[in-house]
């Protein structure tokens, strides 16, 4: 059974990381021009200015960085609260925000090992895999 989420952003772009995802799997653009792992999704690359890209496989392994709780309703019930969201630093460098899985707030530690799963979802666009993390 799939879980509700807010709107995911779709697009140029974001629909190839949502197809990836989709297929079991965590890539993120690569400049073919520098090499840059570039992320969030962007239309150039933030280091040399080149627009083309591939897609570059992610390890799914990372570590805790930092988390927050969220208690304002945001998503008008779409997300009930509280909710956290957790930054996980990516084995390959990159800083990505996501939501942790089997555990809360009070189980969090900086430098905690994690390792990424795909929750079924769907949003008003259709069903989609979400990266969430769980301990490793």
């Amino acid at each position: 059974m799939s879980e509700p989420r807010p709107d995911r952003t779709l697009g140029p772009r974001h629909d190839m990381f949502w197809q990836y995802c989709g297929q079991g799997e965590l890539r993120v653009p690569k400049c073919t021009a520098c090499g840059k792992l570039v992320w969030p999704v962007l239309k150039a690359c933030d280091r040399c200015g080149d627009e083309n890209f591939e897609w570059a496989r992610m390890s799914g392994r990372g570590k805790l960085v930092s988390w927050c709780s969220f208690v304002q309703d945001y998503y008008k019930a779409t997300l009930p609260v509280p909710y956290d969201t957790i930054l996980v630093e990516l084995e390959e460098g990159l800083l990505f925000i996501s939501i942790p899985d089997g555990f809360t707030e009070a189980d969090m530690s900086p430098g905690m090992q994690l390792e990424l799963r795909l929750r079924d979802c769907h949003d008003s666009a259709g069903a989609f895999r979400l990266p969430v993390f769980v301990r490793a």
